[in-house]
Formats: C-alpha cells, structure tokens, sequence
C-alpha cells in the first residue's frame, strides 16, 4: 500500500467500507489512476471518471472513496440496480492534456476498468466528457454516456437539470407548504451545462431568478432570462427563498454557512457539504439542505435507463419524476426521527443496500 493510499484511508470518510480501492499508474501516460468500489451489492458500480490536478498525492484517492460512496447513496436512492464507484485521474499540472495525449489518457483509464471485469460501469464527470466515454470505449465495453451518434445516450446534462427541478418542487412543498415554483426566487450558483438548463427550467416554470458564475461569459444567459447578476463573492449572502448550488462542491462551510440568507439549499453540485457535520449547522439556522445525491440523480437515472435498461422514455421520465418522491419520504423520516436530511438520506440508501445484499444472498443460496 502506498504513503498516499494510507493517507488517504485515513481521514474522516463517511461510509468508509469500499470493496475496493486500486490506484494503478497508466503505462502509456504514467498518471496515476484511481478506482474506488463502494458497493456491488445492488449491481455493478456506477460512477464518473473525474480528471483533476491536485496537489495532495493523496487527495485524489481521498476524491475517489469520497465521490464513491456518494455514488452508492446516489444509485441506491435513485431506485437503481447499481452500487457506486468512482475513477480520478490525477494530472501532473493543472493543464490538461489535448489530441494524442488526451486519447493516451482515456486508453489508459479503459484499460484500468477493463480489468475490473464489469465491476465498474464509468460515465463522465468533472474533466471528461460524453465524446471522451467513447475513446474509452475503444478500450473496455463497461462505460455509458456515449454520444448519441456512437451509440450511448449521450449528454445527461439536461437530465440531471429535469431531475433538479421535480427536487425542487418537493424542497418547495417541504419549506413553504407548495411545489409550485412560480413567485418563488432562486440563486442558482454556476451556469455552467447543468446550470444553465436548471436555470432555463426554473425561468419557464415562472420562477424569479439570481444568478451567478466565475465565467463572465455567462452574463449573457442572465441577460436572456432576465435574471439579476450577483458578484461570485456574494453568491452565498443572495436573499432568495431556495439556494440552488450548481458548480463545484464543497461551496457550504462553517464558515459559509452563517452567510446563507435563504430557507433552503438544493442543487445538483456534488459534495456540496465540506463535512457531513455541516448538515446540522444548517439545521441549527432552520435552513432545509436537501441532499445532492437524491437532487443530481436524473442524469444517471437517464444513462442507465437508455444504455442497460433499455427503458422507454416514458418510464426514464416516470423514474426522474420519482425524485420527489424520495425526496419526500426523506424529509418525512428527518422531521419524524428529529434529524437531518442528510442522516435520513443515508439510512434510507442503506436500507435499500442492506435489501439489496440480503436478496443477492438468498438467490445465490438458492443456486
């Protein structure tokens, strides 16, 4: 076991019980690759394949346990038959790369899953994309999200937005007694693909808008919208009645918190919490954080339904509508049990892992 790998099983990782943890150096590239299993129990593991720079060497492994068990509680949630897993790619240098160079990259990484032998069934994340899905194709069998025209489903993006907003009918319902959107403002933070068509859906069910991203270039959506510009630095203190995080994760702190001006916080970012104990800080300001894994489950709900299910789109829809319904039945378990969304969340996905392995127990005894 290497330094880093040690390091990294180390820290304080909820759900710290993976089936496997393999970091592998890509013989054509030399980037180390790490794939974390969480889960199997419920079927082969899903999960994206993020391509970052970091310069902790055991911060990507740390990445890849942390995005992973998210990605069981997300599939589990989801009503999926599938646990969670998660690959990252730790780059050298923040570039990253392009042309030969970025197909070395993604050959390495299918080779990586190939031998997992379907255990992992990869997807795009941050740094990869649906076209990268395909190079990786070339490689292993065992990945989704391809473009349309290569056979895969392509883009999830507007998926995940469908699925963010049946979530925010129900964080609607939960903090003002109405899913109706229309008359409610929301601070959507980053406009990014997801972003941007969570804010085009918000703005056609008749919401009011505040937004906000890095990019300036994104002015230009605010302006087609009619949404008001923040400032990135005042994205958090935005008075809005539901925060809608969109970008990256880790935006709510001990120190962000107390900044938030907003009944509720619900988005598609993953990881949005820097520590599970934010959860209760939150709830100690009486502000409802309705967990990103239930929240951003409308693109895998899509992949898998079109890729391995072959579901009609009537039935993929059917399921990103049941969003709200869990979501519901997780608000309902923390107001009954006097805890936290996040803990209700978690014990719900739990239970339905514990079902999962004790139904795949029996029918293997029963073989």
């Amino acid at each position: 076991m290497t330094a880093a790998l040690e390091q990294a099983l180390s820290l304080n990782i909820p759900n710290l019980s993976h089936e496997l943890v393999q970091v592998v150096r890509g013989h054509r590239t030399g980037f180390a690759i790490t794939v974390a299993i969480h889960s199997t129990s419920l079927g082969p593991a899903a999960g994206g394949c993020r391509i970052a720079h970091y310069a902790d060497p055991a911060a990507p492994i740390a990445d890849a346990l942390r995005l992973a068990a998210a990605m069981t509680e997300k599939n589990a949630l989801a009503g999926l038959d599938h646990g969670g897993a998660k690959a990252v790619v730790a780059l050298p240098t923040a570039a990253r790369p392009t042309g030969a160079a970025r197909t070395a990259l993604f050959h390495d990484l299918g080779d990586a899953i190939e031998a997992l032998g379907g255990r992992y069934i990869a997807g795009p994340d941050v740094g990869s994309s649906p076209a990268d899905m395909t190079v990786i194709g070339a490689r292993t069998a065992h990945v989704c999200c391809r473009p349309v025209e290569d056979g895969g489903s392509g883009d999830s993006s507007l998926h995940t937005a469908r699925g963010t907003l049946a979530a925010l009918g129900a964080v609607a319902e939960e903090a003002f007694g109405s899913p109706g959107l229309a008359g409610r403002t929301f601070g959507v933070i980053g406009l990014g693909a997801v972003g941007a068509h969570v804010a085009r859906l918000l703005d056609r069910a008749g919401a009011r808008l505040v937004v906000t991203d890095i990019d300036p270039a994104a002015r230009r959506l605010a302006e087609e919208l009619g949404a008001t510009w923040v400032d990135p630095d005042d994205a958090l203190s935005m008075e809005v009645d539901i925060l809608v995080p969109a970008a990256l994760g880790g935006l709510l702190t001990a120190r962000t918190v107390p900044r938030l001006r907003c009944a509720a916080v619900a988005g598609p970012a993953n990881n949005q919490l820097d520590d599970p104990a934010t959860a209760g800080l939150l709830a100690a300001r009486g502000i409802l954080w309705t967990p990103d894994v239930v929240v951003s489950a409308g693109g895998v709900i899509h992949a898998t339904g079109v890729e391995l299910r072959r579901e009609s789109e009537e039935r993929i829809t059917e399921r990103i509508a049941e969003i709200a319904d869990t979501l519901r039945q997780v608000f309902h378990s923390a107001r009954t049990h006097r805890t936290t969304p996040a803990i209700a969340a978690g014990q719900l996905a739990e239970q339905r892992v514990r079902e999962g392995r004790s139904t795949s127990h029996t029918t293997t005894q029963e073989g």
